[in-house]
């Protein structure tokens, strides 16, 4: 489980300066929350996204770059807290220093095995498989078919037998 107390500093510090995504998230079973410390290449520019189901408490810790939702971009920079409702269209681009920021928003369910009366059924019926919808970054299960970023991490999913390229 990824400790629920960090030091960002420290956190950035003994972080490979490589890596890109998910440099931390909130870990465990039993919480509401999901949480994600997310790290952008200078100069990268994120796909336009939708998220549909969750709002998203977007905060930056380190670098710049822009937020372009409604049709207008915001500068982000160190401090900046930008809520971004569910539903409306976003992509996060990131400047010449690259950005760091931390996400934060209600945690997804889990798939379940629901009981209606005495009978166990399988909510919304056979799985197909899902090894298409897997972020290779964190191992998020992407919510659509027609995903092609991950949601928790951004990196691109892998293409696989939904059509997607």
């Amino acid at each position: 489980m990824a400790a629920a107390h960090v030091l960002l500093a420290e956190l950035l510090r003994a972080a490979d300066p490589g890596a890109t995504g998910a440099l931390w998230r909130l870990e465990g079973a039993a919480r509401q929350l999901d949480a994600n410390v997310v790290r952008v290449r200078p100069d990268t520019r994120g796909e336009v996204y939708t998220e549909t189901d969750l709002d998203v408490l977007l905060v930056v810790v380190q670098g710049h770059g822009v937020l372009r939702r409604a049709g207008r971009d915001e500068e982000l920079a160190p401090g900046v807290l930008v809520f971004v409702p569910r539903g409306e269209r976003r992509a996060v681009a990131a400047g010449a220093d690259g950005l760091v920021y931390l996400t934060a928003h209600r945690r997804r369910p889990g798939m379940s095995i629901g009981r209606t009366g005495t009978a166990v059924r399988a909510e919304g019926g056979e799985a197909p498989c899902l090894l298409p919808r897997v972020c290779a970054e964190c191992g998020r299960v992407a919510e659509g078919a027609d995903a092609r970023f991950c949601a928790r991490c951004g990196e691109r999913l892998p293409a696989g037998t939904s059509g997607r390229p």
